[in-house]
């Protein structure tokens, strides 16, 4: 299964015939980016918390192996959705314009259902987090700017004016009181769509304990290009955003066009059209927090 960026996915016919889906992550010794670090850990315990705590569909995991005696990865399998990838099968026109819009609206309230499950910490699901929302996001930021300059990644600013900005508008941050489970990578195409109907939310491994606004199927807030978020934003019953509201949407993706730009080198990408995609944005997003101060 070749949509995914970082673990591996292959669909398994066993021998009664059922289908099963397995992920393996990379091998321990493979350059990651910090906060990639046992990554699938952090998937199966939002499965588990989204499982036991919500109504929202997730695959149900048959077995998960962490112990790496068999293989130097952690690795699970779990159950196969049969059912079309919301995401791809409107991209190709394969569903009309309303059941487009429903299906989005129906993602924005699985995701409010999703942010219900709290935590006693920011930032992680597993270990050590933090005490306030400023200062796990700060650390996202600073983990990703050493991750580039580790790899001599060039994403068009200085890494300093970065770490500038974003403590020049941090204080926003503190608004956020309450950890609240957020998936970071919830939008069309990490779901499964059956009769206009969304089946399965997948992809849980960038999960954390933070703010609901800085989920991916709000990026289109800032960054155009990710497509209207409206219907996202109807399900999770946000109308408008504030100015304080605004200014964190804008520190969420200057951090997602960070982390784009930086994790191509660790991909191995050869061509340019994500970085540069992630260099302009990052730019865009620069630019904007700068004129708000």
């Amino acid at each position: 299964m070749t949509e995914g960026w970082f673990n591996v996915a292959y669909r398994l016919t066993l021998a009664d015939q059922r289908q099963v889906v397995l992920k393996i992550a990379p091998p321990a010794d493979t350059p990651v980016l910090t906060r990639e670090i046992g990554m699938m850990r952090t998937e199966l315990e939002a499965m588990r918390l989204i499982e036991e705590r919500t109504n929202v569909p997730v695959p149900r995991v048959d077995f998960a192996d962490l112990a790496g005696d068999l293989i130097d990865a952690d690795y699970f399998f779990m159950e196969f959705i049969d059912a079309e990838n919301f995401g791809l099968a409107a991209d190709a026109g394969l569903l009309a314009p309303e059941v487009v819009a429903a299906g989005n609206e129906a993602l924005g309230a699985l995701n409010r259902e999703i942010n219900s499950v709290t935590g006693e910490q920011f930032g992680p699901l597993l270990g050590l987090g933090y005490a306030s929302w400023r200062e796990a996001f700060v650390a996202l930021i600073d983990e990703t700017v050493d991750d580039g300059r580790r790899a001599g990644v060039d994403v068009g600013c200085e890494y300093e004016r970065i770490i500038k900005v974003v403590a020049e508008n941090a204080e926003v941050l503190d608004e956020v009181t309450v950890p609240q489970l957020v998936e970071l990578d919830l939008w069309a195409k990490n779901s499964m769509i059956k009769d206009g109907k969304i089946v399965a939310i997948l992809d849980h491994e960038r999960a954390i304990f933070g703010d609901p606004l800085m989920e991916a199927g709000l990026t289109g807030i800032d960054i155009p290009d990710f497509g209207d978020p409206t219907n996202f934003m109807r399900g999770m019953g946000i109308t408008k955003l504030n100015g304080p509201q605004k200014i964190r949407r804008s520190l969420y993706s200057l951090y997602l066009a960070l982390v784009m730009a930086v994790e191509t080198k660790y991909r191995g990408h050869a061509d340019t059209e994500v970085p540069d995609f992630a260099k302009t944005n990052l730019s865009t997003m620069m630019a904007t927090l700068t004129q708000t101060r």
